[in-house]
């Protein structure tokens, strides 16, 4: 069975395809290499790909007097780039100096090197001279790089990361892993980031964050079919993008339908401790659109709950005296469920549940306390016997504790995610600033964007929530449970973002979260 999601089809917009790529920096240099061996000339691209950039930064940092721009080179071909920028800058009137620490140099580079010297552009050993620069160009090292930056080019780095001056980066900032985002010794901290041709990996990984500043890619028309000869059609990682999102949504609808045929969603959770987690948990559901929700909380949270939520059916459950969820009532038969989320406010007093619901054949969704039990009780084996799909969303603290062995993988979260999916042989969310959702058979969805607004308590029952209610509609078995996954963490992460802008990053509660979901379905 195909387990990779769908990329749009041939009449979509190619820049929406070219969103979605994403690579390592070996796929990188495949891709290339088909390129160069298909008879475009390595001096001809980088003409175009530094014609490009240099246009683009006319519309960043448009000039209104003469300027003063720094560039710095790096030995190879990044280095040969920033060369071409140069000279495009000094062509339109800026002062440009530069940078070259290095004197040895690969031959195109050196031919570069040659010509902006030839047109009067100063060079310098030292990076001193580049401090009264208007903008700085890093054109040190780019994809590829694995050594650690050290001696007189680290001590250089980390002076320019001292100023106040923009700096925008080819490819990648200098001194970032392109797969792992690991800072290699120390690294440019870029304002921008201009990355060239596809995404690397390192744009998704969580630590690199902070070293790329506002990222954009920089399409130099590379044919699709060199992509997908490396990549795989279609390929197993992807970013999630908006028109990947819509397009596994449950919409539009049937003309003719009814609720049942909408998914029935069955939510586990909230206590005594943690009452308000149920209630964002089915707020999450109902903007899902779900047919049916039934939640099952211990039975003095019935009153609260069909106050807040009086659309849903409502199941009481005998309670532990420290008002947790003793068991479900025997009234509950967990076949008649589309899908069912458990876990948020449950606390760790309600571990009978959980045998109970990872018997039941349908999706399960375990989040919060639910892996809290799972780990606590080491039954991540048990969920290899299921014969029905497994869905579970840790944040990193809940990882390391049901995956200590993937654990040991962060923060490359990409290789964590992916080896715990295959262990548990179920769906994993790991939540973060960049998610990473893994399928047990390889592939790996990629959320490119989120806010810091969302870290805040609740946040993630909405999530589990939303997710519950899409696995509960999703009747296309060819659709991949990985791809909904992802579209449910896309949508969650977006209604942040639009809820952020609005309200500033502290203003975004659970509960104004839960209230934006829909909103961002509307917009353009």
């Amino acid at each position: 069975m195909n387990i990779s999601p769908p990329l749009p089809t041939s009449s979509q917009n190619r820049r929406e395809q070219i969103e979605q790529f994403v690579v390592t920096a070996q796929q990188m240099r495949d891709i290339e290499g088909r390129i160069f061996a298909a008879g475009m000339p390595v001096a001809a691209l980088m003409e175009k790909v530094a014609g490009l950039m240099a246009a683009r930064l006319q519309v960043l940092y448009p000039r209104s007097s003469r300027r003063r721009v720094g560039v710095l080179v790096g030995p190879g071909h990044n280095g040969g780039d920033a060369l071409v920028i140069a000279r495009e800058l000094h062509f339109q009137g800026d002062d440009v100096l530069i940078y070259r620490p290095f004197t040895k140099l690969k031959e195109l580079t050196s031919h570069h090197t040659q010509y902006a010297a030839s047109l009067g552009i100063p060079f310098y050993e030292q990076l001193e001279p580049l401090a009264q620069c208007d903008l700085i160009i890093d054109g040190l090292f780019g994809f590829g790089q694995e050594r650690s930056l050290s001696g007189t080019i680290a001590d250089a780095v980390n002076q320019l990361n001292e100023r106040s001056q923009p700096v925008v980066s080819i490819d990648l900032p200098s001194g970032i892993h392109t797969d792992t985002g690991a800072v290699l010794g120390t690294a440019v901290r870029a304002t921008r980031t201009l990355c060239l041709g596809l995404w690397k990996l390192a744009f998704l990984q969580d630590q690199a964050l902070e070293y790329v500043g506002a990222a954009e890619l920089i399409d130099f028309d590379i044919p699709l079919m060199d992509i997908w000869a490396i990549l795989g059609e279609p390929p197993s990682m992807v970013r999630m993008t908006k028109t990947a999102a819509r397009s596994c949504l449950p919409l539009p609808r049937p003309v003719v339908t009814h609720k049942y045929q909408q998914g029935h969603l069955l939510l586990i959770g909230g206590s005594k401790q943690y009452s308000g987690a149920a209630i964002l948990t089915g707020l999450g559901a109902r903007a899902s659109g779900v047919g049916m929700l039934s939640i099952a909380v211990p039975e003095s949270l019935k009153p609260l709950l069909v106050s807040q939520l009086p659309e849903a059916l409502v199941i009481g459950c005998p309670e532990t005296p420290e008002g947790a969820i003793a068991h479900l009532p025997d009234r509950v038969d967990l076949s008649k469920y589309s899908a069912i989320a458990c876990g948020p406010g449950l606390t760790l007093e309600a571990k009978s549940v959980l045998p109970e619901v990872i018997a039941a054949e349908c999706p399960l969704i375990l989040d919060a306390d639910g892996l809290n039990v799972l780990a606590e009780l080491r039954t991540i084996p048990t969920l290899l016997r299921r014969r029905s799909p497994t869905v579970l969303t840790p944040h990193v603290g809940e990882f390391k504790r049901l995956f200590p062995d993937s654990g040991t993988l962060l923060p490359d979260r990409v290789s964590a995610v992916r080896k715990a999916s295959q262990l548990s042989r179920a769906v994993v969310l790991l939540k973060g600033a960049r998610t990473a959702i893994a399928h047990p058979g390889g592939s790996i969805w990629l959320i490119p964007e989120s806010t810091p607004a969302l870290a805040r308590g609740g946040s993630g029952d909405v999530l589990t929530g939303l997710l519950g209610g899409l696995v509960a509609q999703s009747t296309d078995e060819q659709q991949p449970l990985a791809a909904t996954v992802a579209t449910a963490a896309w949508w969650h992460a977006q209604a942040g973002i639009v809820a952020a802008r609005e309200r500033t990053e502290l203003g975004v509660d659970p509960f104004t979260l839960s209230q934006h979901l829909i909103p961002v379905l509307s917009r353009e």
